[in-house]
């Protein structure tokens, strides 16, 4: 054999064949990494996507300290507890993260042992559909760190003299057996405050439940109510207080309480967010092998919080309704609320203009970025980072735009590695990520904003770097 076909034999044809079949699965790999729906939804057994089990984590709950019946007063089987069975589930995480939050502080006001539970997912925002017909929850200390579930109040100083530290509801079982609670019904003290439900004072509503709380000799108290039909709001800081101006009265102390200034990210919530780091992902970069970038992305970041899916629906309602902003995001000190950003009730163009701030469309969104942008002026912002339940083509033509008119790196939720456990605290890992960023963009009807706005000020960030839609 001569020619071109000299050279072959069944040895070097295994070899090219090899070869190319290599470069072929290179360049499929590239592609998978560098879009966002497959490589963000964590790990998958035969297509169907695992919820974690959190064994571990449990396990590590279990062992906390104060879980001890021997522990001296006010722990240990004479201690101080409040279990508030009131609490809200089912809905999202973030209306019921700061309820738990207020709760939290209430107990250690009231020197009292808060005793943390599981969050049980609303069906519909469960992120491993279909959900369990028994429900999904998700362990708190999957969700966040600090004293709220069960770390100590004064970490610096662990010898020291310590309110009560917060239990496990499995470890309630154990201190606080049914024969010995105490239970004090919603529905008997609610009413009796003055100005009733609908409006008695953030503080009036604090001052009595910690009044309660303290004056009560019982070791174990339970906060239960009876029927929705009673009370269909049946918490204690129910959303007739959030969603008006009443809980502003409680953001001086609440803010400094050890409850705000110890919270910090669960460490599977922290991972998330180094990982993602150490990928260069908030750089633009979006494949294995990539060197860690040494300069702080947050620092040039602007995160916009883009609520959409069912908020299409619910902005309409918020609009027609002419329904405030909530919880934290009213707070006097953000300069869109001092400039009066929201249309007054006597606007004739209210509607309108707060639908477009509840739901703006792509030039809109546009247009409110490059304001705000502006507006903070101090240091170069080059990163966006969009945190979204959006996944259509909304958010692929919003990217391709943003790019287009002088974002040159834009990162979205979906653009995030994460592993299942991440995956399941999805919503904090974001929060995380909007509570770092250099200038946050929120929107105001929104609980999670309301949440960051607390996190972000507690941290010491300036409120001009606070913006709403």
């Amino acid at each position: 054999m001569s020619g071109r076909w000299s050279s072959f034999t069944p040895t070097s044809y295994k070899i090219r064949r090899a070869f190319l079949f290599l470069i072929i699965l290179s360049v499929v790999f590239l592609l998978l990494v560098s879009h966002p729906t497959t490589r963000t939804r964590g790990y998958k057994l035969l297509g169907v996507s695992i919820a974690p089990s959190y064994n571990q984590l449990r396990r590590k709950v279990e062992r906390l300290p104060q879980h001890n019946l021997d522990l001296p007063f006010p722990e240990g089987k004479n201690g101080r507890y409040v279990k508030f069975s009131v609490q809200a589930n089912f809905l999202g995480w973030n209306n019921c993260l700061n309820e738990r939050l207020m709760n939290a502080h209430l107990a250690y006001v009231s020197n009292r042992a808060y005793v943390f539970a599981d969050y049980w997912w609303a069906p519909e925002h469960y992120p491993f559909p279909p959900a369990p017909e028994s429900g999904a929850r998700t362990p708190m200390s999957a969700l966040l760190a600090g004293p709220v579930v069960g770390g100590s109040w004064h970490p610096s100083h662990p010898s020291g003299p310590n309110p009560p530290r917060a239990i496990s509801e499995a470890w309630w079982g154990t201190v606080c057996p049914p024969s010995s609670r105490r239970l004090i019904n919603v529905e008997d003290v609610k009413p009796s405050i003055p100005g009733g439900v609908d409006h008695a004072s953030g503080q009036l509503i604090f001052d009595t439940w910690n009044k309660i709380l303290l004056e009560a000799t019982e070791n174990c108290i339970e906060v239960v109510h009876t029927s929705l039909q009673i009370e269909p709001f049946p918490q204690i800081f129910d959303l007739r207080i959030w969603g008006g101006q009443r809980v502003l009265e409680l953001w001086e102390v609440f803010s400094t309480s050890p409850v705000s200034t110890l919270l910090r990210p669960s460490e599977i919530v922290a991972s998330a967010v180094e990982g993602n780091l150490r990928r260069g992902v908030f750089h633009g970069k979006t494949g294995w092998g990539r060197p860690a970038v040494s300069n702080d992305p947050f620092k040039r970041m602007l995160a916009i919080h883009l609520r959409r899916g069912d908020y299409i629906e619910h902005c309409r309602f918020l609009a027609s309704s002419g329904s405030g902003h909530y919880g934290w995001s009213q707070l006097p000190m953000l300069p869109d609320v001092a400039n009066h950003r929201l249309p007054s009730p006597n606007d004739p163009h209210r509607e309108e203009k707060a639908f477009v701030m509840c739901l703006p469309n792509v030039d809109e969104t546009l247009l409110r970025a490059q304001q705000v942008k502006q507006d903070w002026g101090r240091k170069n912002l080059d990163i966006l980072y969009l945190l979204t339940n959006e996944s259509g083509e909304f958010l692929d033509n919003l990217v391709a735009a943003l790019r287009h008119n002088g974002w040159p790196t834009v990162v979205t939720t979906h653009d995030l590695w994460l592993n299942n456990e991440q995956l399941d605290v999805g919503m904090a890992v974001d929060m995380e990520i909007a509570k770092r960023a250099a200038v946050f963009l929120g929107n105001g009807w929104s609980s999670f904003t309301s949440n960051v706005v607390h996190q972000r000020l507690v941290d010491g960030k300036d409120p001009m770097s606070i913006r709403m839609l």
